[in-house]
């Protein structure tokens, strides 16, 4: 159980990071929200990677890991935009 904990914290790390590195301009969110964006990006990528059965190839599952990449990147521009909007008055 923490082992899946711990491998979960660092599979959302690498997504959320990566698609910050990915994403022009600056993100202005914190590392505990990338995190949470890139788990989350994972489930959602894995989820649609066996929607179309590419969730188990042999060797390295490229299709699913691109797949949680890109769900990433759009989580990270998402988020991003709706928190660098929450200081900001009218």
């Amino acid at each position: 159980m923490l082992g899946s904990i711990i491998g979960a914290i660092v599979i959302g790390l690498i997504l959320g990071v990566l698609a910050r590195l990915i994403l022009p301009g600056k993100q202005d969110i914190p590392l505990w929200l990338t995190i949470v964006v890139g788990i989350v990006a994972a489930f959602i990528g894995t989820y649609i990677a066996r929607l179309f059965h590419v969730d188990q190839t042999s060797g390295f599952d490229w299709i699913k890991h691109i797949t949680q990449l890109i769900v990433a990147i759009i989580g990270i521009a998402l988020v991003a935009g709706i928190y660098s909007r929450r200081g900001v008055k009218s």
